[in-house]
């Protein structure tokens, strides 16, 4: 599929015109009670469809938490193929936020699931957990490459339980059997800051496909890597409810790139609902407050 817009650029172009909201659609059995919509997969379908009504032109990145769906088994499912394909039919680019990671042919699967344009479940971006090891990805890597999809990395999450793994040393004792680095480690550093430089390679290695992203959480301080030489999307959670501001976005992103940074918002949009109007007055709100943090300009 040579030819086809990278998945940076796109999001760059969605970005530019739209601003830099990524909205959360995460129908869980709290939100549907408070919106007064059954936890079934109607309530799953009139909450998708509500969503997408009141972001559209407002949050031109949605990000649907596949948990939320899969809850509810094969009828859930069906659900999230429906939302997933009305959004991306609607111009919005989709991220299917799944947090898949495994090895080999597994691996392989998930991207099939995911990335692949035959799949039911096919979204612009799939979520990845690297602690098997960043190269356990490649399969999803190369898929998203060959189709202009992308794959996002939880590097720096915004949940307080990761820090202690994240900002671990890397390396191991000298001569210790079967340890591989990836290329290009040292052996010094934290495992955050070598996944980010890892995934920068990648994204020097593909030509600028900027096919790999990160998930770099809003609440935290700055990272020892230079995020604006990343190549690929941040994706950054935790604005809001958990505690993120604008003022953590202008000091973690101001070096980057504009449009590389979707700030993702979920609970402290979804409150705002059920009513369609309410959303999207909200959606514009966050979209112009965080738009003024990362100082740039919309359209």
């Amino acid at each position: 599929m040579e030819g086809l817009p990278s998945f940076r650029d796109r999001v760059i172009d969605a970005v530019t015109r739209g601003g830099p909201l990524c909205a959360g659609v995460d129908p869980s059995a709290e939100l549907l009670a408070r919106w007064g919509l059954p936890d079934d997969d109607s309530g799953l379908r009139d909450f998708s469809s509500r969503c997408l009504e009141a972001f559209e032109g407002v949050a031109p990145v949605l990000k649907y938490q596949v948990a939320f769906f899969e809850r509810h088994g094969a009828v859930g499912i069906r659900v999230l193929e429906e939302a997933i394909a009305a959004a991306r039919a609607a111009g919005s680019i989709v991220i299917a936020d799944a947090k898949r990671g495994d090895i080999g042919s597994t691996a392989a699967a998930y991207a099939r699931a995911w990335l692949d344009p035959s799949s039911r479940l096919c979204s612009d971006a799939v979520t990845a957990l690297p602690y098997m090891g960043l190269g356990a990805l490649d399969p999803m890597f190369e898929l998203a490459r060959a189709t202009g999809g992308g794959v996002i990395v939880v590097v720096r999450s915004s949940n307080p339980e990761g820090r202690w793994i994240q900002t671990a040393g890397v390396g191991a004792p000298a001569g210790a059997p079967g340890v591989v680095a990836p290329a290009g480690v040292t052996g010094t550093g934290t495992v955050e800051d070598t996944l980010l430089a890892s995934i920068a390679g990648l994204n020097r290695a593909s030509g600028g496909t900027g096919h790999v992203g990160a998930v770099v959480g809003a609440t935290l301080e700055p990272s020892a890597f230079p995020l604006g030489s990343l190549g690929g999307v941040i994706l950054s959670p935790g604005f809001g409810v958990q505690g993120g501001t604008a003022e953590h976005l202008a000091r973690l992103f101001g070096g980057c790139e504009p449009g590389t940074v979707l700030a993702n918002v979920s609970r402290s949009l979804l409150d705002a609902g059920p009513d369609v109007d309410s959303l999207r007055t909200r959606a514009t709100e966050l979209r112009a407050e965080i738009t003024r943090a990362l100082g740039w300009t919309l359209p």
